[in-house]
């Protein structure tokens, strides 16, 4: 039997410990994972639970029912709402059907009522579950993929044999809009070694490409068929700008879909294009942001741009199969794939070679594309720095073993070089976001959209590389900060508490002492007595 996880919010915590205590939740199918006793706390804990049903009062202090309802349909739409109150007024209802609540409920709570709502509640996501996970729903999204002719059209657009005097009569004669202005190629990757016991992977997949077109398709205007194995997506978008909101939302897609179907999912999203002719490099950028999983991690949206800025818009210097997989594992930083993908290269170059100015191209061809990925990822490595004559000249004379060690070596040079600038280049913006802080703290409006707005990078990737830096969240590291100055202003000044909220960017007096409390452990009042007190 499915269990589902509730959250209960009320300030009243009698209230809360009553509805828990009467209620026998896990005969219901329910277990109620914790509650908050306000909006803003609620919804910090929704962000790291996701919790299947949130059962909220109206009344509250920071934020009323009302208004975290409304920010749990923007952003977990298929998160079930039940309102509870005391205040029995048409317009509160009203706005609860707007806002798709599943019931609305007056208190005191009867538990008869509460048993009836959840057993209904309990059925209805059974039966949304269900036509979710059944393998005949399944297979009818595998059926109902694009048609032949649409998906064999994308699937030459991003192998670059669409010519440009052939663009619009295709785009005509298949029904295909693609207006644009700016195109950016989405490659998902599902796990195959990570789908759930008795799931056929073929009906899965397909499944995980239904919900991308139902909930990436229409704010992206997105194009989306198989390909090779993934499910591709054209997105377009109105300016660059939106690069990073696109991110954001393939990383909520990743997560959702592993909730709800279970499946392991990676985004890769590449670069962005000006012209649907361009979509062939965007795609083999996202392929390339999605190899990244090893690095990052799977189950999460990468952004090619975010992670390799410099690598994004690298032309292909070489046609070499063997030595531009040498330098997508030297980017994945695997020792052990590196040696291998050295190996690989030399035994090609080795065998057959026929004739002595050949092997003298070859040796020229490898100096001037290790030459180019330095340059073009700003790193240096001692082997191939000076005289490149003088370079030639040397490898020229070198057996197949000798070159093998010595490109091995350099390789190695040029993953760990990459991996300092990676971590230079976040600790970096890390730095910014801090100083940011630093100078910021006191506007009421601080945030992590703002912060991020002005790296130019998505809330996704700034919140796990900040964590991974700092070992806290954005937003706790603002609230900690906040109560820093707080404290030090309780004690340096004699200003009243509310001067000091605002002066620490809160405008709700009541809220700042509730957060003040919950970082030290007493009121402000009380924290200035002690420490004013210890002084003297």
């Amino acid at each position: 039997m499915e269990k589902y996880t509730i959250l209960l919010v009320d300030d009243e915590e009698e209230v809360i410990q009553a509805i828990i205590r009467k209620i026998k939740w896990e005969d219901l199918g329910f277990s109620v994972l914790g509650y908050a006793d306000n909006g803003v706390k609620a919804l910090e804990m929704i962000e790291e639970h996701q919790p299947d049903v949130v059962m909220t009062d109206i009344k509250m202090p920071y934020m009323d029912g009302m208004e975290l309802c409304s920010h749990i349909r923007m952003e977990y739409p298929a998160m079930k709402i039940v309102l509870f109150t005391g205040f029995d007024e048409f317009e509160y209802a009203k706005e609860a059907v707007h806002l798709e609540v599943e019931e609305y409920i007056l208190k005191p709570v009867n538990s008869v009522e509460l048993v009836n709502i959840f057993t209904h509640l309990k059925a209805k996501l059974d039966q949304e579950i269900s036509e979710r996970r059944s393998m005949e729903k399944l297979e009818q999204y595998y059926t109902e993929s694009l048609p032949l002719l649409q998906a064999n059209f994308y699937s030459t657009l991003i192998e670059g044999r669409i010519h440009e005097e052939e663009l619009q009569r295709y785009l005509s004669d298949y029904q295909i809009s693609l207006p644009g202005p700016l195109f950016c190629c989405l490659v998902i990757h599902m796990s195959s070694s990570q789908v759930p016991e008795n799931m056929n992977s073929l009906f899965l997949a397909a499944s995980v490409q239904k919900q991308a077109e139902e909930r990436l398709g229409k704010r992206w205007r997105a194009k989306c068929f198989p390909y090779l194995g993934n499910s591709v997506l054209f997105a377009q978008l109105n300016g660059e700008n939106e690069i990073a909101e696109l991110t954001d939302d393939c990383d909520r897609f990743c997560k959702y879909v592993n909730r709800i179907i279970g499946a392991v999912v990676t985004v890769g999203i590449g670069q962005v294009c000006s012209s649907a002719l361009d979509l062939a490099q965007s795609y083999n950028t996202a392929r390339e942001a999605v190899s990244y999983r090893a690095v990052y991690g799977a189950s999460r949206a990468i952004n090619i741009k975010e992670i390799a800025p410099s690598e994004s818009g690298e032309t292909r210097f070489t046609n070499d199969t063997e030595l531009l997989n040498l330098f997508k594992k030297i980017r994945l930083n695997s020792r052990d794939e590196i040696i291998e993908a050295v190996n690989q290269y030399i035994e090609r170059i080795s065998f057959p070679l026929k004739s002595l100015q050949q092997h003298q191209v070859v040796i020229m061809d490898l100096i001037t594309a290790l030459f180019r990925f330095s340059v073009n990822n700003d790193i240096a490595a001692e082997g191939i720095s000076g005289d490149i004559g003088m370079l030639y000249e040397v490898l020229l004379e070198m057996e197949p073993d000798a070159l093998r060690k010595w490109l091995t070596d350099i390789s190695l040079c040029f993953s760990e070089s990459l991996v300092m600038a990676r971590s230079r280049s976040t600790q970096s913006f890390v730095s910014k976001a801090k100083e940011y802080v630093h100078s910021q703290y006191a506007d009421a409006q601080l945030s992590l959209a703002q912060i991020c707005e002005m790296l130019g990078v998505s809330n996704s990737y700034f919140s796990t590389v900040f964590k991974k830096e700092t070992g806290k969240s954005f937003v706790g590291y603002v609230t900690d900060y906040r109560m820093e100055q707080a404290a030090r202003l309780m004690i340096e000044t004699n200003e009243k508490s509310y001067v000091i909220a605002q002066k620490v960017g809160y405008t709700d007096p009541n809220y700042f002492s509730y957060v003040f409390k919950r970082q030290f452990g007493v009121s402000p009042s009380k924290y200035r007595a002690e420490h004013t007190k210890s002084e003297k």
